[in-house]
């Protein structure tokens, strides 16, 4: 029956068209658009894959072609300024407008519902400071007992997006605005590019496939790291052990996108699927990770060695600060990210329900190190989702020293919000290896705005610090943060995340009992 339709459409079709190019020659001339047509219909018809498409021939298509358009227009005509997903328009454009030196004010009042559940704000004092005389560079000093050569740290970095996860453009334009703003970009588990060779302080990330530090085998290389960490741009050194977008889960760098010139500086085989696991097969135990930090310390020669993870189990994070304890050796700083952070490419189910949210886990880390009294020697970085002074301010009342930043350096560089990172088709040149996408990013452009969106957001920030009428950022504490519970509760951060006692948790008889659990799983010699 289907054949037979098919048949009779073709022989009408030819009828129909012989007949109306005697009474209206230009007919031939629409021809043009209708044979297409008509073939990609006849193709819809026979073929088997889909079901929409073979019972409506061409029509069908439409369906897909409103899939495809259906996330800009609801970003474009749809969402409201509050609600946008992962990241809201008020957000994008107060980054926008900072990066472009742009009036960032906001007419009117806020378009917050400040009785909603969740709804935060900061403290003010009667005797706010006044914010000129303040110090408007804040910065950190990290670097242990064990370092040599300490670094001073900016509030607000650039936190680990690779080059190939970013294309060239975006990674030097990054480096050039870091540069320009004196604060640091971590270079991702990727290796260090030329594109990272801009002028840029360097965070050095070493990921579980030690790109540009490994052997044939993989494996961790002691010379290409020393090699590679001798570069005077390199500040620090971070191992990441876990990121928020996807905790416990590889990477896969696809043959497709391991170019030539990807493969050398991640020293692999061009042309390969090349695969990162899910864990380190340098070290075994929290014991074995504090050895190789110290191994990384002494062959950078002194400089501050740290990790990134996101919080999982709560014992194995003890088990780490137990080991510490236990050896006497210590991270010169720790990264903590959030389960909501961003990537490229994640597992659906990785993305959304794996890992601790941001501000549980940084409060956890926090309360942990000082219960085992070892705060004093460690500085903690905090990502997850800071775009503005208030986020900053925030994640260093829980108990961060400083900040890192990718989505909100992206949208810096002129991310559009295009949700296509992992298609290679990013629209911007931003997150593609595409030629022609990565030519259209203007690196004298957008190094600017990078530059920018970072001064002003501090500024931003220690306008906040003299509201709230501290002198430093070290001052800012739990209390200074309240948070709406329901309609009718309001609570304080230091009342949502209570501190623990200092050094209760180094003596089993003083563990807290809503800690004793975890505290009692921590083995420093196993994970």
């Amino acid at each position: 029956m289907r054949n037979e339709f098919v048949s009779f459409s073709i022989i009408s079709l030819l009828f129909v068209a012989f007949i109306a190019s005697f009474i209206w020659p230009p007919f031939w001339w629409a021809l043009l658009l209708l044979v297409p047509l008509l073939l990609m219909g006849y193709y819809d018809f026979f073929q088997k894959r889909n079901t929409i498409r073979r019972n409506y021939p061409l029509l069908g298509r439409g369906r897909f072609i409103m899939e495809e358009l259906r996330p800009k227009i609801y970003q474009y005509f749809i969402e409201s300024d509050t609600n946008g997903k992962p990241v809201s328009r008020m957000f994008r454009e107060v980054i926008y407008q900072r990066s472009k030196t742009e009036l960032d004010t906001q007419p009117f009042g806020t378009q917050f519902d400040v009785y909603e559940e969740g709804y935060e704000w900061m403290n003010h004092s009667i005797a706010a400071l006044d914010a000129h005389k303040l110090d408007q560079h804040p910065r950190v000093k990290v670097g242990g007992p064990q370092c040599l050569i300490p670094y001073s740290a900016s509030l607000l970095n650039i936190s680990a997006m690779s080059f190939g996860s970013l294309s060239k453009n975006a990674v030097k334009a990054l480096n050039l605005g870091a540069q320009a703003g004196q604060f640091a970009h971590n270079t991702g588990e990727g290796g260090i590019s030329p594109y990272h060779k801009s002028g840029g302080d360097l965070i050095f990330q070493i990921g579980t496939a030690y790109f540009g530090c490994r052997d044939q085998d993989g494996r961790f290389s002691p010379d290409l790291f020393r090699e590679e960490a001798a570069h005077e741009a390199v500040k620090m050194i971070e191992l990441k052990l876990s990121q928020g977008a996807k905790p416990g889960h590889g990477g896969i760098l696809p043959a497709v996108k391991n170019s030539p010139e990807i493969a050398s500086i991640r020293k692999v085989e061009p042309h390969t699927t090349v695969a990162s696991p899910p864990y380190h097969t340098a070290f075994h135990t929290p014991i074995g990770l504090l050895e190789f930090l110290q191994q990384l310390r002494e062959l950078s020669n002194g400089k501050p060695v740290g990790f990134k993870l996101c919080i999982g189990r709560k014992s194995e994070f003890l088990a780490i600060c137990k080991a510490m304890q236990k050896t006497g050796l210590y991270p010169d700083f720790i990264t903590i990210d959030g389960g909501e952070g961003g990537t490229g490419a994640a597992p659906l189910e990785f993305s959304n329900s794996v890992g601790m949210p941001f501000r549980e886990g940084l409060a956890f880390a926090y309360d942990a190190l000082c219960g085992f009294e070892l705060k004093e020697h460690i500085r903690l970085f905090a990502s997850g989702k800071i775009f503005t002074a208030f986020h900053l301010f925030r994640a260093l009342a829980i108990g961060a020293d400083a900040c890192n930043s990718a989505r909100g350096m992206m949208l810096a560089l002129g991310c559009i919000h295009a949700l296509e990172c992992n298609n290679n088709t990013c629209p911007t040149g931003v997150a593609t290896q595409d030629p022609e996408l990565v030519a259209g990013l203007v690196v004298a452009d957008k190094a600017p705005r990078v530059a920018n969106f970072h001064r002003e957001t501090m500024e931003a920030f220690v306008e906040l610090l003299a509201a709230a009428g501290l002198h430093q950022a070290s001052q800012i504490n739990r209390s200074h943060i309240y948070r709406r519970i329901s309609r009718n509760r309001i609570m304080r951060y230091d009342e949502i995340f209570p501190s623990l006692p200092k050094g209760c948790l180094i003596h089993e008889q003083d563990v807290p009992p809503s800690w004793r659990r975890d505290w009692e799983e921590a083995d420093p010699e196993k994970f």
